[in-house]
Formats: structure tokens, C-alpha cells, sequence
């Protein structure tokens, strides 16, 4: 007896020491797993952290909705028809972005870049909105020409005379600024370099998770300035310790330190988040649709304290930009300052009214929700990092700039200093795939070789594509000197082509009728105009929701 209790205490001991042995190890393997320096288990973060909202942004938590127009359709122009689609959880801005955030993106490209500089000069001029804009051949509005960017009365005003290439271009500069502040703040980079750089020592969020001793143009004592690295530097030297509680010497995507990138909304991701359809939902289903961001079917409130104010701001009749002066106007002639009006059901402002928004999308008239109903998006090109053949990475340079000649004749930046020069994906990265089989695929399953429309009076003429757009050519002569010469074709069926973008919402020069959030309207990515502005979004990584759901009772 008294040697069958040994045993079966022995074989409980052994199970219970197996049970802690691999308490902390991996549940693939068993082995406790060895980090990046040694330590065991140190850099495994099991315990995934939520992800951190960014500056500015505001969470918007995904789902299911009727995408395209709901109300009625008078011009009969088939343009964006209902469809069911469903969008991932991301955050966007909480408001337009502002005529003070875009000045301090100014202020940097001329610090870092100054326009003096012939060979920096057409950094800071390609950013600098277009504030001709405003003139009129039949009106006198050289005041907003003069003051509207700059004046403080106007600061928090939305940004206007953006294209949507200067809206992308500040979106890149946006995620680098706030991934390089995070990463100071962990510690790994000197206390406030960022505001000292200079233009051959920039941070890039890429470079420095794929290259990081290349991040700061190698300055040694900018990226390895930080107390964390310093303490992370010993502990590497020290081979006595093993186990100890550390991460690398550089932040990884796993540290989850570094936010995701701001961009512009895809059409999708704004119309969803314009909607606002939280304030119609009931249980798992919506109580009918919505004609604006707000709830009703008129553009006053209804509510007994602000009750006949209007709701957004906009063109309310031929001649009327705001009312009869006094109780019942709408306190705005041209735009009007952020957080005016209400907020919608998910505390996004002007998602209607105010100025348009520029999003990241393709125009065709036409969602091709047939093909793809899940985070609807048409402008994927994909590229890669540039490698020579050892493997190493390709950066742009102060002195490799590359830049592209506009239609309008002005020159853009493809790339900044510090950037990994990007190149179009080939046949390593199509080959055999069903997914996607080229780089560009803005004209995907609509005007592309496979599905092009050919004139009737020659069925085998490739002549007469889909979308026979005129082309405007801009170019430098041998001199030097820009040429322009304008496309006086007389053959062409319409302006639509690869680089008209989407623009969404109801502006201060709009009427009621396009304050839907389903309207959409397009014009050239080269181009702005006195009423679209723009604003940021973010991708969510992780869970789809914030909060746990609760049991409905």
C-alpha cells in the first residue's frame, strides 16, 4: 500500500513539474523560446496590446451597410447604385484637416528643406496649397487669396487648394512625424533630435523597421541617443545575463511601438464613416436609411434648443450661401471653422457641408461590387523596395531625388531623403498567383485590355478604349525649359481616366442635394479647387472592436 501512494505521488509531482515547465513556453513547440538576444521568452509578446488611437483620430468600429446612393436619382445617371459591402474597423479624423495642422507640415518641409536651395527649392513649392483658388473673373474674394492659409483668423479653418497628391504627401509626412515622436518616447532615440534633423538625416517609418542603422542618415548619435538603446546596449555586452527582460536594440512591427500609416479613407471607409448609423441601429439591423450625416430628413435641427439651426454648411439657394444675416443664418459665408455644427453619431464633424473630401479611390461610375464586397478599393499599384543583388536597400537621397512633371507643369517629389526607393512588383510576386497578376490595377475589370469597348465601325480597332480621355502633355525641352502642349482632339468621349480620384460630401459652394454621403463627384489628382479639403484615416490591426460585447438582455 505504502508503496503504491510513492508511486502515484511521484507520477502526480512529475505531471505537475511537466505542467510548469511548460506554463511559459510555446504551444506549438513546448521549447521556451529564445529572443532576439538570447533571452528566453523576452520578446514574445503574448499579451497583445490594444492598438494605440493616433493624434487627431477618432474609432470607427466596422460592419455591414448599403453602400451608394439610397434616395432618389433625378439625373438617371447610374452612378454609384446601391450594394451591400462591408468595411474592416479603422479610425479617421475627427475633423477636416485644418489650415494650421497643414502649415506646420509647411513650416517643417522649409525648415528641413529650404526653398532657397536650388536643389530643395521644388520640395516646399510642390506642398504649398493653391491659393489662386479663390479668384473669381466676376468677384472680388483677394482677401481669402491674401489671408485664408495663414491669417490665425483662419486656423482652424479646413485646408483648401490641396490636390489629392499634396493630400497623400501629407499623409506620409503625418505617420512618419508620429512614429518618430512614439519612438523617442520609448526611448530609443535622443530626447527632441527631431526637431534639429537635417535634410539628409530623416526619419521614415520603413526604413527604420527594414534598415534602422540607415534611419537618420546612420547619425549614431540621434538613433542610439536613447536611454532604452544605452541600457539595451549593456545587456547585450553582459553575456552573463540570460533570460533578462528585453527587447533588441531597434523597435520591430512585433514591439507594436508604431502605429499603422495615415492615409486618405478609401470611398468606402468615408461613406460608412459619414453615415453615422450607429444613431439608427437597433439590435442587428438599421431602422430604415439616412438622407445626411443626421438623423431626419431636413437640414435644421429639430431639437428644442437649437431648434431651426442648420445642420452643415452649404448653398441653401441660387445667391444664398448662408442666410439673411442674423438668427437664421448659418454663420458661414465660405468655410466655416471646424466643430461649428454637430458631430454625427460617431463625433465626426462636417462630414457634410463645409468643404468635400478628397478619398483615396479610382472614379469609375460604376462599384464593381460583383468582384469584391469586402473593403471595396479601386487604385491598388503595388510596388517593393528597391535591393541590389546582396540584398542591400536603396535610399533616396539629397542628391537622387526624383521628381515628376504634373499636367499643370509643376514639379512633385516622388520620394524624400531617408525613403527606400520603391519599384512596381514583377513576375517574383505575380507569378501564379490568383489574387492579383500585375502592378497597376486602377482600371481592374474596367477598361483594362481584357475589357475594353471597341468603336462599332471597327470591332478590332484598339483606337476607341473604354475611357478615351484627353492627355495633356507636359515635358522639359533639352534646355531645360517646360513645354506644354494641350490635347485638341476632337475625338474624345470623356474625362475620365487613371488619375481622377473621388471626392466625397457637400461643400459651402453645394446645395442640400449633395450634402448624401453617398454623392460622389471626381476631378483630376493634379487639380484643386476653393471647396475640397481632406481628411486622414488609419487601418485597424487587431480586434475588431473595442469593447467586449455585452450579453443583450
Amino acid at each position: 500500500m505504502r508503496r503504491l501512494l510513492f508511486f502515484f505521488f511521484l507520477i502526480l509531482s512529475v505531471s505537475c513539474s511537466k505542467k510548469r515547465d511548460y506554463k511559459n513556453s510555446s504551444r506549438a513547440t513546448g521549447w521556451k523560446m529564445i529572443g532576439r538576444m538570447g533571452g528566453f521568452a523576452s520578446d514574445y509578446n503574448k499579451k497583445a496590446k490594444e492598438q494605440e488611437t493616433g493624434p487627431g483620430l477618432v474609432f470607427i468600429e466596422g460592419g455591414t451597410y448599403t453602400m451608394g446612393r439610397v434616395q432618389d436619382d433625378p439625373m438617371g445617371d447610374w452612378n454609384n447604385t446601391p450594394n451591400q459591402q462591408h468595411v474592416m474597423s479603422f479610425y479617421i479624423d475627427e475633423t477636416e484637416v485644418t489650415n494650421l495642422m497643414y502649415s506646420e507640415y509647411l513650416d517643417w518641409l522649409k525648415r528641413v528643406f529650404p526653398p532657397e536651395e536650388e536643389n530643395f527649392r521644388n520640395i516646399y513649392n510642390s506642398a504649398v496649397p493653391d491659393t489662386l483658388v479663390w479668384r473669381n473673373s466676376l468677384g472680388f474674394n483677394e482677401a481669402m487669396v491674401n489671408n485664408y492659409l495663414r491669417h490665425p483668423a483662419f486656423s482652424e479653418y479646413p485646408v483648401v487648394g490641396v490636390s489629392w497628391l499634396q493630400a497623400v504627401n501629407f499623409c506620409k509626412w503625418r505617420t512618419d512625424r508620429v512614429n518618430e515622436k512614439l519612438l523617442e518616447e520609448a526611448g530609443f532615440t535622443a530626447p527632441n533630435a527631431r526637431y534639429n534633423v537635417k535634410n539628409n538625416e530623416l526619419f521614415s517609418t520603413e526604413t527604420y523597421i527594414k534598415a534602422p542603422t540607415l534611419t537618420y542618415g546612420g547619425n549614431d548619435s540621434i538613433l542610439n541617443g536613447g536611454k532604452r538603446f544605452s541600457k539595451l546596449t549593456k545587456i547585450k555586452e553582459d553575456s552573463s545575463i540570460v533570460g533578462a527582460n528585453h527587447t533588441d536594440l531597434y523597435v520591430q512591427r512585433r514591439d507594436g511601438i508604431f502605429l499603422p500609416e495615415y492615409r486618405l479613407p478609401t470611398e468606402s471607409e468615408w461613406e460608412f464613416a459619414a453615415l453615422g448609423l450607429d444613431g439608427i441601429r437597433e439590435y442587428n439591423s438599421h431602422r430604415g436609411r439616412k438622407k445626411y450625416p443626421w438623423n431626419g430628413q431636413y437640414t435644421r435641427s429639430e431639437k428644442r434648443k437649437l431648434r431651426g439651426d442648420q445642420l452643415a454648411n452649404f448653398k441653401q439657394s441660387y445667391g444664398d450661401y448662408g442666410g439673411i444675416a442674423g438668427w437664421s443664418d448659418d454663420n458661414a459665408d465660405i468655410t466655416a471653422q471646424v466643430k461649428s455644427y454637430p458631430a454625427n453619431d460617431y463625433g465626426l464633424y462636417d462630414m457634410a457641408g463645409n468643404v468635400a473630401e478628397w478619398v483615396a479611390d479610382v472614379y469609375r461610375p460604376i462599384v464593381e461590387d460583383d468582384y469584391n464586397d469586402f473593403n471595396y478599393f479601386r487604385g491598388n499599384v503595388y510596388t517593393k523596395d528597391s535591393r541590389d543583388p546582396d540584398g542591400t536597400f536603396n535610399l533616396v537621397t539629397v542628391n537622387s531625388i526624383i521628381y515628376d512633371t504634373l499636367p499643370t507643369g509643376k514639379l512633385i517629389p516622388r520620394q524624400l531623403p531617408g525613403e527606400l526607393i520603391q519599384i512596381p512588383v514583377d513576375e517574383w510576386e505575380t507569378y501564379l498567383r490568383i489574387n492579383f497578376s500585375k502592378s497597376d490595377n486602377r482600371n481592374y475589370k474596367d477598361g483594362d485590355q481584357g475589357s475594353k469597348l471597341y468603336n462599332t465601325r471597327n470591332a478590332t480597332s484598339t483606337e476607341y478604349p473604354m475611357y478615351n480621355a484627353p492627355v495633356q502633355k507636359t515635358y522639359a525641352d533639352s534646355t531645360g525649359k517646360i513645354q506644354r502642349e494641350f490635347d485638341k482632339s476632337s475625338n474624345k468621349t470623356t474625362l475620365i481616366n487613371d488619375e481622377v480620384r473621388v471626392y466625397k460630401g457637400g461643400s459651402w459652394r453645394d446645395r442640400e442635394y449633395w450634402l448624401d454621403p453617398a454623392q460622389r463627384r471626381y476631378l483630376s489628382q493634379n487639380m484643386a479647387t476653393d471647396y475640397i479639403g481632406f481628411r486622414c484615416a488609419m487601418s485597424r490591426v487587431g480586434s475588431k472592436a473595442k469593447k467586449k460585447k455585452t450579453p443583450r438582455r
